[in-house]
């Protein structure tokens, strides 16, 4: 059966067909619409799922991955609660701006992510110890949400490549008063017209294409005849040389699987760096901090002697030139420690920085987490102060202290970037084929087939069209492009093995400069040790000759300025030792991010 028997013209009533084809293309719009809520949602959960499917597919698991942040940030909270200049609106965040016309409603933005803190006590001052730094960082540093959106684009335009290959489905409503005065009998009447269509891209290359149109005509002039139409036609389109093949066909599509899984791995080296920094800057405060109370020790350890000094001139004990050596020191004394105190303050803005926080917030650290770090090496480094005493060879000290080439070898396959260069060699050898390709000749085979019959004011009189493919029109079409230059395909491809060398050259340095990484660090994790077992040996012996010279002093047989030179030499000490036990931390994270084994969770924290 025809679809024309489906509107016998004994049964034909210009006005159901009206409302019917008005009803279904109510359906195909209520269908194929949706709110800018609804689309932004559905772009949300889309790369949602692209990216976990790459995570599976890159590390064998997905984790939990978002790019929105909190309306109440902590940024914000900080600027309120402590009521600190912010330079306007934009200072706040997103939902601070004045809305612009026409901007969209709230529910056309989307839900935003719960607050960062929902207790409503005022920030006052806010306290952090080092884990508590790394997560804040990774919720408030710019750069480090930036790199997060790179892998969520990069999700969107996998999607978008993926969705060429997708049915793609067309709906149109068209409704036309045409009024005709060119002939002697005017003609007045209506049209209206629903095309239905729908197309696909095979992964072959073969594109195919249906569409059905169906025309409702009505005179309203004459005899006042109306009539509907039915056409539907099909298009197959195959390449048989330039454009065929899969691996042509899908370039596109795997190279926006790739570039996620590129912008996965450079996230993750980049967490690995980040984590670095913070712990750097935020062990480097500590220890700017120690350096302030050493000097203030000092200062009053000089303090007191200068006093000594005093008394003892005025007694007729000392001569008046070595109490003006002690001033001397006092006034020194006093500088380093304001020039500490400078020293504290200025990386302790440095870190609100990296932490994504504003510099003039109320922020305190936990002096505990350097203590702590004391205390798990006390044990080593008593050891290695016996090593020394006894000048043998102490063991290592950590068994992270591997050898250079197992370190290596280790680097050589976990390093992120060194992972992104290698798969970028393959992306490189991929574009010398598709340039190769932009090389053959051009032959598509092209087939077409059409039936029933378009109807408007024009042919109304002949009645209703019939759609019989048995009385259908088609066709096949060979194309053949012969091309006579191809000057510009040509040095694109010679182009290509430019890049792909380049592309090698790549690996081949990061590569060296790896090996150069992991051999540094294992040097300063070497050194550092050592340098540790020194200082905290330098301080046992400073403060020996401190308490000795105060006591020679007050004999008798030793002057202020060996008391004062002792004091001195006992608070560069312990100021070495803390570096010295920074450095050390600071190189064992070092040669774990050079080698890709810092591990961190989603809060941004490393797992030891």
């Amino acid at each position: 059966m025809v679809l024309c028997d489906m509107f016998p013209a004994s049964r034909y009533n210009p006005f159901r067909v009206s409302i019917a084809l008005a009803l279904l293309a109510s359906a195909l719009i209520v269908a194929g619409c949706a709110s800018p809520a609804k689309q932004r949602a559905r772009a949300n959960q889309d790369a949602l799922d692209r990216i976990a499917e790459q995570q599976r597919a890159t590390f064998g698991e997905s984790g939990e991955f978002t790019i929105e942040r909190p309306a109440d940030t902590l940024r914000r909270r900080l600027l309120i609660d402590q009521d600190l200049p912010h330079a306007g609106p934009e200072s706040l965040g997103a939902d601070a701006l004045a809305p612009i016309p026409h901007w969209p409603d709230m529910d056309d933005l989307g839900a935003t992510v719960a607050d960062e803190s929902p207790d409503e006590e005022p920030l006052t001052v806010l306290s952090l110890d080092l884990v508590t730094a790394l997560r804040v960082g990774a919720r408030n540093n710019n750069e480090y949400q930036e790199r997060k959106e790179e892998i969520f684009r990069a999700a969107l335009s996998l999607d978008t490549e993926a969705f060429e290959f997708a049915n793609t489905y067309v709906g149109m409503l068209e409704g036309t008063f045409t009024e005709d005065r060119s002939a002697d009998d005017r003609q007045r009447g209506f049209t209206e017209t629903l095309t239905l269509g729908a197309s696909r891209t095979l992964r072959t290359g073969a594109e195919l294409s249906t569409r059905i149109m169906l025309d409702l005509v009505q005179l309203l002039t004459l005899d006042g005849d109306s009539a509907y139409g039915i056409m539907a036609d099909m298009s197959v389109s195959i390449p048989l040389l330039r454009g065929a093949g899969r691996h042509i066909v899908m370039e596109p599509l795997t190279q926006a699987e790739r570039n996620v899984m590129y912008a996965m791995y450079t996230f993750e080296q980049y967490k690995r760096r980040y984590a670095v920094r913070v712990a750097s800057e935020y062990l480097q405060v500590l220890q700017q901090a120690d350096q302030v109370v050493n000097a203030a020790e000092n200062l009053e350890r000089v303090a007191i002697s200068a006093e000594r000094a005093r008394r003892l001139a005025e007694a007729g004990r000392l001569p008046e030139i070595q109490v003006d050596q002690a001033q001397q020191e006092e006034l020194r004394a006093r500088d380093r420690w304001l020039s500490a105190q400078t020293g504290y303050e200025q990386r302790l803005d440095q870190l609100k920085i990296t932490l994504g926080l504003p510099t003039d917030a109320q922020v305190e650290l936990d002096e505990g987490d350097l203590r702590q770090l004391m205390d798990q090496l006390e044990d080593e480094l008593a050891a290695r102060v016996a090593a020394l005493e006894e000048e043998t060879p102490a063991a290592p000290v950590n068994e992270v202290e591997l050898e250079s080439e197992d370190a290596i070898r280790t680097a050589l396959a976990q390093r992120p970037d060194l992972i992104i260069a290698q798969g970028q060699v393959f992306d490189a050898q991929r574009a010398v084929t598709v340039a190769r390709d932009d090389l053959r000749w051009g032959a598509n085979l092209t087939g077409t087939g059409r039936a029933g019959g378009r109807r408007g004011l024009g042919n109304a009189s002949l009645g209703n069209a019939n759609l019989n493919p048995s009385e259908g029109v088609y066709t096949a079409r060979l194309d053949l492009e012969v091309p006579w230059s191809r000057r510009a395909a040509r040095n694109a491809y010679r182009d290509r093995f430019i890049a792909l060398d380049r592309s090698i050259r790549g690996v081949q340095e990061l590569e060296n400069s790896i090996k150069a990484e992991v051999r540094q660090a294992l040097r300063v994790l070497r050194q550092s040790t050592e340098t540790m077992a020194i200082q905290a040996r330098s301080v046992e012996l400073a403060q020996r000759r401190v308490d000795s010279t105060e006591l020679f002093l007050q004999a008798g047989r030793a002057q202020i300025r060996d008391v004062l030179e002792a004091q001195e030499a006992l608070v560069s000490a312990r100021d070495a030792l803390t570096a010295a036990v920074v450095t050390y931390r600071l190189a064992e994270l070092e040669l774990q991010r050079d080698m890709g084994t810092l591990t961190l969770d989603e809060t941004g924290v490393w797992i030891e």
